[in-house]
């Protein structure tokens, strides 16, 4: 090792973090009773999370360079020894004659990634974080609750203009889709008593993520059409199912071919660990892991990064293409008489080892989950409209879902 030649990784950004905490000491002493300390975090996305490095390692690491190979000779003239063995240990620095270290980093430098992207996607994604019990069982945090805890919101719109300013817009008479757009709101209550139908399921994942055409560009690019809009044309996001309760389908997990429009099995699940996997999935959300089907949307990064190479707007886009399906997902779901949700709170190093995907290529950003809504509603849902549940009268508290004909 010490002949070798090292060289700073490509790919890292610095966070200063300040903690903050109480100190008696200082409030005694006429102090304002609080003790300040400071860290400098390096998130470097080769590392699969971040470092602590004191500002010895780091003015030592902004002097070394990431393109070029530096002998230990070189280097130890400017800076100390054990420095450089401590930003080895920490994978900043790595030797050229540590093949496993060296391939590890050469995938990130040459996957064509802006950087701020790379460290943000790696640095923001959980595993085995579940949500506090209060929100695991009933719900998100009331309103008042939030209000009398966080004070008041900013307001739900604004002016930027005096009214009489304002230019009236006609109202156009409503159609059956506005009716359909009414209808869509966030299941928390699933009805885990009935499966759901196979044409059911086959429908909606062909609606939402099947290819509806494909066409080469020539010389050879292969382009394909989704009933919802992608960056570039080139839909990067791709369907990993968990079923649970589906007609005709073995309980496990799927990954759904849009151009085959087929189910490609990965590996059959016990109910027990099915269900299990759901929660941790939707990081302790169980009014979301008893969805009859969980749609974990995976964005396929190499191929967008194939078109758009260190662009600043290329995890934006990828981003972009999975609100776009989850909407998409929501109205299909809807217009069938079935229920939906999306869900960004999720353990998405948790689901790729499920799926086993490589996060560098392939990374879950949202899950969501449909099938029949339950007749009971045990978590608060948000349906002002009374589209899908009515409440009997105004001094009573139950909740009761309207019909299948009503609702669709």
């Amino acid at each position: 090792m010490a002949a070798s030649r090292l060289r700073r990784c490509a790919t890292v950004l610095f966070e200063l973090r300040e903690y903050c905490s109480f100190d008696f000491n200082s409030l005694i002493s006429g102090g304002d009773g609080l003790a300040l300390e400071q860290e400098t975090l390096a998130l470097a996305p080769h590392l699969m999370g971040s470092v602590a490095i004191d500002p010895a390692e780091l003015i030592v690491l902004g002097g070394i360079s990431s393109t070029r190979w530096c002998t230990r000779d070189e280097l130890v003239g400017s800076c100390d020894t054990a420095v450089l063995d401590s930003l080895l240990a920490k994978g900043l620095l790595v030797a050229e004659d540590d093949a496993l270290a060296v391939a590890v980093e050469d995938r990130v430098r040459n996957s064509h990634w802006w950087a701020p992207a790379a460290a943000m996607h790696y640095a923001s994604r959980w595993q085995g974080i579940a949500a506090p019990e209060g929100a695991r069982t009933s719900g998100p945090r009331p309103l008042s609750e939030l209000y009398q805890s966080l004070g008041p919101p900013p307001p739900h719109t604004f002016e930027r203009v005096s009214p009489e300013m304002r230019k009236a817009l006609p109202v156009v008479p409503d159609t059956d889709f506005d009716a359909l757009l009414d209808r869509r709101t966030t299941c928390r209550n699933f009805d885990t008593t009935r499966p759901l139908p196979l044409p059911a399921f086959a429908q909606l994942l062909r609606r939402v993520f099947g290819a509806r055409g494909t066409a080469v560009v020539p010389p050879d690019v292969t382009v394909m059409k989704r009933t919802s809009p992608s960056g570039g044309g080139l839909h990067p996001t791709e369907a990993y199912l968990l079923v649970q309760h589906v007609e005709g389908v073995e309980r496990g997990l799927y990954r759904y071919h849009p151009v085959a429009h087929a189910l490609e099995p990965l590996r059959s699940l016990t109910q027990e660990d099915a269900a299990e996997l759901a929660l941790r999935m939707v990081a302790g959300q169980e009014y979301f892991s008893d969805a009859h089907a969980l749609v974990a949307m995976a964005s396929r990064f190499p191929r967008s990064l194939w078109k758009y190479r260190n662009h600043t707007k290329a995890y934006r886009a990828a981003v972009l293409d999975v609100g776009h399906l989850s909407q998409t997902l929501y109205l299909c779901a809807t217009e069938q008489g079935l229920a939906a949700y999306v869900t960004a709170a999720i353990n998405e190093v948790d689901i790729e080892d499920a799926f086993s995907l490589d996060p560098l290529e392939q990374s879950p950003l949202t899950v969501s989950g449909f099938g029949w809504r339950s007749s009971d509603q045990q978590t608060v849902e948000f349906d002002p409209l009374q589209r899908c549940w009515s409440i009997d009268d105004e001094s009573s508290d139950t909740v009761r879902l309207k019909s299948q004909d009503a609702i669709k």
